[in-house]
């Protein structure tokens, strides 16, 4: 008979195997809890545990690639699923700070040009004052802008108007608050002006256009496309040296005394917002008699120069425009009909600029 204490054949042993097996797995764990925690970080535990990590490290970086689409369609639905208070709010933030920039942008451009006509008043040592465009040019061929200065704030008709780039125009009519200048293009506006490099006298005049024509300078004088033309001095109008524009064309007609030159101005009227007013010149702003006795025996006949000098002494002696009392309505003009900016023309009698 067999012993008891063999087993029978087919009995399943029972759970007692599994037991042993489970407490050697904790005991084992416990061990190694143990050094795992005494280790210094170079002992055998710390190696086997860098070498599992770089043979994991592939396959950790290969799940990150792969869950990162998964975790942007999880932002983007959380975005989809934001109330649309939050939406309203974020809209509204954006679009105050859109519109701060934009004011930060205007301040600073607004400061360039400030600082350019700075720059410009004092590379001249220019007597003005500086005025804003309250009404500007609508285009380029518009011959007159409104400026928020008038004669409570000393200006007068006849004062010449620049900005940062070059000669605008003159005062054309005054009123208590605002002054109207007529701009270098009108038909009826005219500048004693020479070209810098060859110091050839002639008469800028306007066209009606965009662009203008310096008359009045013989052919005998060197004159090349893209020379600069300045103001000249003459008359004591508009302080020497300020730029007028750059010659696009200089022709010298068969026979003909005088060039036919178009210079293109160096302002931009068309988008004015700052200008300076000269208010008085200085005596090395205006040309010396040698200059002044070199342009008269230039030209022929009556001389714009003297022109110049012809209106700046009326001007001194009190003349004044019809329309420069409070209205500010209507065109300076001279006793002997000639306009009150200098040009050739004189201004129509009893029509306002406004």
């Amino acid at each position: 008979m067999p012993s008891p204490s063999m087993g029978v054949p087919g009995l399943k042993r029972g759970p007692s195997s599994r037991v042993r097996v489970l407490v050697l797995l904790l005991a084992a764990s416990a061990v190694m809890f143990t050094f795992s925690a005494n280790d210094p970080g170079t002992g055998p535990l710390s190696v086997v545990k860098g070498a599992v990590q770089t043979v994991c490290l592939p396959f950790r970086y290969a799940g990150a690639v792969v869950s990162s689409p998964f975790s942007g369609l999880s932002n983007l639905a959380s975005n989809l699923t934001a109330d649309q208070g939050s939406l309203s709010e974020l809209k509204e933030e954006n679009e105050r700070l859109k519109a701060e920039n934009a004011q930060l942008k205007e301040s600073s451009l607004a400061a360039d040009r400030l600082e350019r006509l700075l720059e410009l008043q004092n590379t001249y040592r220019l007597e003005s004052t500086g005025a804003r465009v309250v009404s500007g040019a609508v285009d380029s061929l518009t011959s007159t802008i409104t400026i928020d200065k008038g004669s409570s704030q000393g200006l007068a008709v006849g004062m010449p108007v620049t900005d940062s780039y070059g000669v605008i125009g003159q005062i054309s009519s005054v009123g208590p608050t605002t002054s109207q200048v007529r701009l270098i293009t009108d038909e009826r506006s005219g500048v004693s002006a020479m070209v810098q490099s060859s110091r050839a006298q002639g008469q800028l005049v306007g066209q009606g256009t965009d662009m203008l024509r310096l008359t009045l300078v013989r052919t005998d004088q060197a004159v090349e496309v893209g020379d600069l033309v300045v103001t000249s001095g003459l008359g004591g109008i508009y302080p020497k040296g300020l730029l007028l524009g750059t010659v696009t064309s200089a022709e010298r007609p068969s026979g003909a005394l005088y060039y036919e030159i178009l210079v293109q101005p160096a302002a931009l009227t068309s988008n004015l917002e700052e200008v300076l007013v000269i208010t008085s010149l200085t005596q090395e702003q205006t040309a010396t008699a040698e200059e002044t006795a070199a342009a008269d025996a230039q030209e022929e006949g009556k001389a714009p120069a003297r022109q110049d000098q012809t209106q700046q002494s009326q001007q001194g002696d009190g003349a004044q425009t019809a329309g420069s009392g409070s209205d500010g309505d209507g065109d300076g003009q001279t006793a002997d009909g000639q306009g009150a900016d200098g040009s050739d023309a004189p201004a129509p009698d009893g029509q306002g600029e406004g």
